[in-house]
């Protein structure tokens, strides 16, 4: 059965719903490239995380929606390879209708599948991998099981990251966070829960991250300067949660 998709606008913002309240995704109409809902700016926070220029070469994301980390990797990653797998068909015809999805070419391309499918099977591998997949019930389904982030371990290259969406006011938001740290044998960090209850999850291999808070400023502000996109607020969330153990971030 297809998804329903449903379109709202308010306040100069437009909406996604796939037949219900749930909202999965947003466009402010008169900023179509920035990051609308906060937790899809911190799923950005990977390019703090690893802030070497250029990383990230490869960047694949499982979940379309409203295509807003699409647009943002396209427009501000210009060296990168950039894949993104979507289950439902409407919603890349959506996507395209509504939210100004760029058209694929060289580096850009869509997979119209299954995402656990598509990472168990795929050989290729990435830098970066944002996972942002749920149904109309807001249901992460095989996205978010051991077998998938262990996959997704595999798929990473040398000082790939992982971010996922995670649903912090769900029964089983504490079990998705142990399954992501049992994958990355707790080489992980869930970052503290935004207004809406998302809650966005990292986890590395490769090299150690042992950033000090002050060199996280200074990427968050270069970041800013680069493209417009704030996680300033995200670092000082960070550092209120107590998530900055002796003032660096550790993964």
């Amino acid at each position: 059965m297809s998804t329903p998709i449903d379109i709202s606008e308010e306040a100069g913002v437009r909406y996604l719903h796939f037949g219900s309240d749930w909202v999965q995704g947003a466009m402010r109409i008169r900023k179509p490239n920035a990051l609308e809902l906060a937790y899809t700016r911190e799923m950005m926070a990977g390019l703090l995380l690893r802030g070497d220029l250029p990383w990230p070469r490869r960047v694949l994301v499982i979940g379309l929606g409203a295509a807003s980390l699409t647009k943002f990797i396209h427009l501000h990653c210009p060296e990168a390879q950039l894949h993104v797998v979507e289950i439902e068909p409407a919603v890349v015809a959506a996507a395209r209708q509504f939210f100004r999805l760029p058209a694929e070419d060289a580096r850009f391309r869509i997979h119209v599948g299954d995402g656990a499918r598509y990472v168990l099977e795929s050989p290729r591998q990435y830098d970066y991998i944002l996972v942002d997949g749920y149904d109309r019930n807001a249901r992460a389904g095989a996205l978010d099981t051991l077998p998938f982030y262990q996959a997704a371990r595999a798929r990473l290259s040398e000082d790939g990251l992982l971010a996922v969406n995670l649903f912090g006011r769900s029964r089983g938001y504490k079990a998705s966070v142990e399954r992501v740290f049992s994958a990355f044998d707790d080489r992980a960090i869930a970052f503290p829960s935004c207004d809406s209850g998302n809650v966005v999850a990292f986890a590395a291999v490769g090299e150690r991250i042992d950033l000090p808070v002050r060199d996280i400023r200074q990427r968050a502000e270069a970041l800013k300067t680069r493209t417009g996109l704030d996680l300033l607020p995200t670092v000082t969330r960070l550092e209120q949660a107590g998530s900055l153990p002796g003032g660096s971030l550790l993964l």
